[in-house]
């Protein structure tokens, strides 16, 4: 089953300032969402992270809706600062 995947603000614009290669490695992983990929929920929220590389996607899962919202996408240290 094909989720539709969204992306917030925060995460459009860190895409925005990427180079090609890293834009469109970081939205092939978007695309597998949400079963593929490195990805682990995070302690205490309802979000999940897949890993990518040094970047890391923040998201979660809508089911009902066959819906995945992409929260945030950055650098590995910092991008959790941003939930």
């Amino acid at each position: 089953m094909k989720y539709e995947v969204v992306y917030r603000k925060p995460a459009e614009r860190f895409l925005d300032a990427q180079t090609v290669k890293n834009r469109r490695r970081i939205m092939d992983a978007c695309d597998k969402l949400p079963n593929a990929g490195d990805r682990k929920q995070l302690t205490g929220h309802p979000e999940y992270r897949l890993r990518v590389g040094d970047f890391r996607i923040l998201y979660f899962v809508v089911m009902n809706l066959v819906k995945v919202t992409v929260l945030a996408i950055g650098n590995r240290g910092d991008v959790y600062k941003r939930i």
